[in-house]
């Protein structure tokens, strides 16, 4: 009887172990380095944002982890002429509440980023050059363009389609209590609670790959020694951006697996060029300087000369880290290899600062996120420190990214970190919205923090963008970028090589752009 009763309880044990395990298979628990702002995906540009939302809703084309282009919503599309493009979209795909997707949603979800109201990072960059759209049938649509556009399917990736019945009226911040929450995604909303984590649920009606997993929480753990303990207790299954003091460590652990991939996103400092004095810059006694002193080229390139890049690759990135002087890392499109790494010259800084009329260098602040991009506040610290070894008296502000970019959308800064990827597999993405001169009508300077401006860049880049020839466009392309690299438009410092680790038995395919995506962990 004995005997009997022990073995019904280890049976009983191994069935609720089955069941345990079968439980954790059915949840993929993902901890991610930075939270969104908002889940509105039409309202503020942000990648954090767009990482959210790319589970919920799709877009006419997209693309796949190396940034190549393919098809989404629209399974074809074709020049009618070189104004018009005719979109032909998939039969029977169906949003989360069983409603079809039609072109009124399209036309609907394409007209919307222009209602939206003091967006912080407008997306009609990527809609403001279709000036009319035509509903063939209801599955087909034709957009036309002023002149020949030839970035329109890079530019259709990152404008999702919405249910126009379920998100009509909303205004964004009903987004995050769920409403307007409809896509045709792989997963399907659940809830999601600010600060701590999106609750989703798998689409089984999804008329692509269906994901692997049930449900899936993304957590946001900003912290990276609290996202890594999560990963090592078992609390979560999969990180994003690693920390790099713990990678090597991480890459010997038998229970866990790493993936890594250099990214499209260069990290830069912006300058603050548009104003004739800047609010964080004074004299080390503390009274406002009465010049810019970034609005004097010598000022800028001596900064630039100031920054060790190599540096802050290998000691403060952990080698998670590529020198920039570009836009975009190569081959992509529009990267130009004539522009080589600033070296690092403090004599030459000192000399271009006196020559400049600062001998004696000022006093500056510095900000920056503290919990967006990798290693962000260290790098802060690391750039204030060299610049001290050329006569700046440096303080540092880092700050959680709402903060901080609810600040610098009305530019509030003199100098400040910031973070781009290219979100069309091109360079024109970052000249269009962090370098071109500020001009809603154009959708251009949508995240310009610098206020910087420049006639000739400008007419570059315009040039380029009505360019079909890939060839020609990418050459004004090019130009355009050394413009801005020799003008000091920026300072670039790194393109992010960025890192995920999983539990061991769970892979990923590492993105260019950087996206953790729930249905692409197998």
């Amino acid at each position: 009887m004995i005997r009997r009763v022990v073995s019904l309880v280890v049976l009983g044990l191994i069935a609720f172990g089955l069941a345990a395990g079968h439980a954790r298979s059915a949840e993929l628990r993902i901890a991610l380095s930075s939270e969104p702002s908002s889940m509105d995906p039409h309202f503020h540009n942000l990648a954090s944002n767009n990482n959210i939302a790319a589970h919920v809703f799709e877009a006419l084309t997209r693309f796949d982890s190396d940034q190549k282009l393919v098809p989404a919503l629209a399974e074809s599309w074709r020049l009618v002429d070189d104004t018009t493009w005719e979109f032909r979209l998939r039969k029977g795909v169906r949003f989360h509440d069983g409603s079809e997707l039609t072109a009124e949603d399209v036309v609907w979800s394409l007209d919307r980023p222009a209602t939206i109201k003091n967006s912080p990072g407008a997306f009609t960059l990527y809609t403001r050059q279709i000036i009319g759209k035509e509903i063939v049938d209801p599955l087909t649509i034709r957009l036309k363009t002023l002149t020949p556009y030839p970035l329109m399917l890079n530019d259709l990736t990152t404008v999702f389609i919405v249910s126009k019945k379920a998100a009509q009226g909303l205004a964004s911040e009903e987004f995050a209590q769920g409403k307007g929450m409809i896509g045709t995604g792989p997963y399907r909303f659940v809830s999601f609670r600010r600060g701590e984590r999106v609750e989703l649920a798998r689409n089984d009606a999804y008329w692509g790959a269906k994901p692997a997993w049930e449900r899936a929480t993304l957590r946001f753990i900003t912290t990276d020694p609290s996202r890594l303990a999560a990963l090592l207790a078992g609390d979560v299954d999969a990180i994003d951006n690693v920390p790099p003091a713990d990678l090597a460590k991480i890459r010997t652990n038998t229970n866990l697996e790493v993936f890594s991939k250099v990214s499209n996103r260069v990290i830069y400092f912006t300058l603050d060029q548009g104003r004739d004095v800047t609010p964080f810059a004074t004299d080390k006694a503390g009274k406002p300087l009465a010049r810019n002193p970034f609005k004097d080229l010598r000022v800028r390139q001596a900064f630039s000369k100031a920054i060790n890049r190599e540096a802050i690759a290998d000691r403060v990135m952990g080698g998670l880290g590529i020198p920039a002087a570009n836009l975009v890392p190569g081959p992509m499109f529009g990267y130009n290899p004539a522009l080589k790494v600033e070296p690092y010259d403090p004599d030459g800084a000192r000399k271009l600062l006196a020559d400049a009329g600062y001998l004696d260098g000022f006093a500056l602040t510095i900000h920056g996120p503290n919990n967006r991009y990798v290693n962000d506040e260290q790098i802060l610290q690391a750039v204030a420190q060299m610049l001290t070894r050329i006569g700046i008296q440096v303080k540092v502000e880092a700050m959680p990214l709402t903060v901080y970019f609810s600040r610098a959308n009305k530019k509030e800064f003199s100098m400040a970190l910031v973070g781009w990827g290219s979100q069309t597999g091109e360079v024109s993405s970052p000249l269009r919205s962090i370098l071109a001169t500020i001009n809603p009508e154009k959708g251009m300077g949508t995240v310009n923090f610098g206020l910087y401006s420049n006639p000739k860049l400008d007419a570059l880049l315009e040039e380029g963008l009505r360019t079909v020839d890939d060839g020609k466009r990418e050459r004004l392309l090019q130009e355009a970028v050394a413009v801005a690299v020799m003008d000091v438009g920026l300072i670039p410092v790194h393109f992010q090589v960025v890192t995920w680790a999983t539990r061991k038995g769970i892979t990923y395919v590492p993105r260019t752009d950087e996206r953790t995506l729930a249905q692409q962990f197998r």
